[in-house]
């Protein structure tokens, strides 16, 4: 059987725990892959995603620039449970399939050193719930099975979740304006 990382970086597509829930992952890098998922969540193909990164090296890999004042903000939130959404740069054809036209990316540093680890080994993922547009999110990987069957190519087993809370969003303009999107719920 191949492994987890041997899956992602060959275009596949996992389920695994991220430092909130869930998450239907794949390499954030490649489009077929993130395609792959909209279809596998029934996602709204407007809709753009969260993409969980080791470091804010990994940022740099989708356009983003950040200014030493912009990381010295980021570094007040991260690692952490808070979803940044960072300006993109719209004309890049790179990250299109990532922002969606919407003008920004959103990233997340987690606190858990291990999947921190793990994104180090495999690269940046994207991470919507493991859900299909509109139901709950699973809570355990049985449950991520019976929404997403075959259709995923490997399930990550990380035990139960309690707290189904998605993290908190927040957004930093070019500005530095930061907008609170979403508090936890």
């Amino acid at each position: 059987m191949k492994s987890f990382r041997e899956i992602i970086q060959n275009g596949g597509v996992g389920v695994m725990r991220t430092d909130t829930l869930y998450g239907l992952v794949c390499d954030a890098h490649n489009p077929h892959a993130v395609e792959r998922i909209y279809r596998i969540k029934q996602r709204d193909l407007l809709k753009p995603v969260l993409i969980l990164v080791a470091n804010l090296e990994q940022i740099a890999s989708f356009d983003i620039t950040l200014t030493p004042t912009m990381k010295k903000h980021l570094d007040q939130y991260w690692p952490g449970k808070v979803s940044i959404i960072l300006p993109a740069n719209d004309t890049s054809v790179n990250t299109h399939y990532i922002h969606k036209g919407t003008g920004g990316i959103a990233f997340r540093i987690p606190d858990d050193a291990e999947l921190r680890n793990l994104l180090l080994e495999v690269g940046p993922l994207i991470a919507p719930s493991a859900n299909p547009e509109g139901q709950p999110p699973a809570r355990t990987i049985a449950e991520a099975m019976d929404y997403f069957g075959d259709h995923v190519d490997y399930y990550m087993d990380g035990g139960d979740i309690t707290d189904t809370r998605p993290s908190k969003i927040i957004r930093i303009t070019a500005t530095l304006d930061i907008d609170v999107i979403r508090e936890y719920l």
